[in-house]
């Protein structure tokens, strides 16, 4: 894994210096401090069920004043390079993932992403983006709490897999493709609480599918707004610019750790940045208009539907006894 991540990183920073030139260079200086907080956002990225954007997106927007909307497009596009790496990580290091979800969630996925991106996103306000990815993040902390606490037994796949479970694959990818377009991230929030909550697959193994997953989800987004919207340009670029060179080594080193820690410590690094992108959006993000109360409602209504998931019945015998239900129908 080590030899993948180093031909990456040098790849990725030899096709940017020589693609960007002087105009790279000067992007870094430029714009430093975006570039030193993708150094943890792309950890984060790659190695963890929220994408890098779950890092870029609230210091771009609390911290350096960007407008949602370019922190958005700034997140497609940097998580583009730094997730790519992070899959092509894990794919060629046979990290172990549950490939129907993939197969299943990404193409609706893909479908929900251009949807959002071209229709949705560009009639939403600034505040109601902001709001709407802390309650996808308060969301997953919800989630994480839930599945250990009622719903501790845990698999490495997806061990029934009839029509419903299909079906909710789809409606995942689809709902998380939507969400994603709001904030280059939710994808891998939707397909997470599915996962872990509705189907008990280990955290170790949805956290590379979700990586995975958002990856296709950021590369949709991305070449939305570059070809189809045409407003991939100015100082997005710029900023994109000068964290490029961060990220092609940040995210597949996430990829590595994450394959080398457990599952509670994976769990402990999430609720951290939960907890911190909740207590930030509370004291900076304006809520005009009844926002808050449109928010704490999201909240409790994603609450109830985790709760429903930890208790499916379908789910709810042992592991061991998995296998039994499924065969006898």
């Amino acid at each position: 894994m080590l030899r993948t991540n180093a031909a990456l990183g040098i790849t990725v920073f030899l096709c940017w210096l020589i693609l960007g030139g002087d105009r790279a260079l000067e992007a870094v200086a430029t714009n430093w401090r975006v570039s030193l907080t993708m150094v943890f956002g792309s950890l984060v990225g790659g190695g963890t069920s929220e994408g890098g954007g779950a890092v870029g997106f609230p210091v771009l927007t609390k911290v350096l004043s960007v407008p949602a909307d370019q922190a958005r497009l700034f997140s497609f596009a940097i998580q583009s390079v730094g997730m790519g790496c992070a899959t092509i990580t894990i794919v060629r290091n046979r990290v172990p993932l549950e490939w129907r979800a993939i197969r299943f969630g990404a193409p609706a996925a893909m479908v929900g992403v251009f949807v959002s991106c071209v229709f949705i996103a560009p009639r939403l306000q600034s505040s109601t983006v902001r709001l709407l990815f802390t309650a996808i993040l308060v969301s997953l902390g919800l989630a994480l709490w839930i599945s250990r606490r009622f719903a501790p037994d845990r698999r490495d796949c997806i061990e029934l897999c009839g029509r419903g479970e299909l079906a909710a694959l789809m409606g995942a990818g689809l709902l998380g493709g939507l969400l994603s377009g709001l904030a280059a991230v939710g994808e891998n929030t939707i397909m997470f609480v599915l996962l872990v909550l509705g189907f008990r697959v280990c955290e170790r193994v949805v956290t590379p599918t979700t990586v995975v997953l958002l990856t296709v989800v950021t590369w949709t987004g991305f070449a939305t707004h570059a070809l189809v919207m045409a407003d991939f340009r100015g100082p997005v670029v710029d900023m994109w610019l000068a964290a490029v060179p961060v990220v092609a080594v940040g995210a597949p080193a996430g990829a590595l750790l994450c394959t080398r820690m457990s599952r509670d410590v994976i769990v402990r690094i999430l609720y951290v940045l939960i907890a911190v992108e909740f207590t930030s959006t509370l004291l900076i993000v304006p809520m005009p208009g009844g926002q808050g109360a449109i928010f704490g409602l999201a909240i409790l209504a994603f609450s109830l539907i985790c709760m429903r998931l930890a208790t499916w019945r379908r789910y709810r015998v042992p592991a061991a006894q998995l296998a039994a239900v499924g065969a006898s129908g």
